[in-house]
C-alpha cells in the first residue's frame, strides 16, 4: 500500500516545483528559486507545500 507522501502525485508536485525553481534561476530570480528549491525539499514531508509556495509566488510578483 502507498501512502501519500509515496504517491505518485506527489512525486509530480515536487517535480514541478523544481521546474518552477530551474525557471525562476534562469529568469534571474535567486531568491524564489532558492525559495522553491526549499519547498521542493520540504514537500516529500509535507505534501503540497511546493505547489502553496508557487502559487505564493506567482501571487506576489503579479501584485508588484
Amino acid at each position: 500500500m502507498t501512502t501519500v507522501h509515496d504517491s505518485p502525485l506527489n512525486r509530480l508536485s515536487v517535480l514541478s516545483t523544481l521546474v518552477d525553481a530551474a525557471f525562476a534561476f534562469v529568469r534571474g530570480r535567486t531568491k524564489s528559486g532558492l525559495v522553491l528549491l526549499g519547498a521542493a525539499a520540504l514537500s516529500r514531508r509535507v505534501p503540497g507545500i511546493g505547489t502553496a509556495a508557487s502559487v505564493l509566488l506567482r501571487l506576489v510578483r503579479r501584485l508588484r
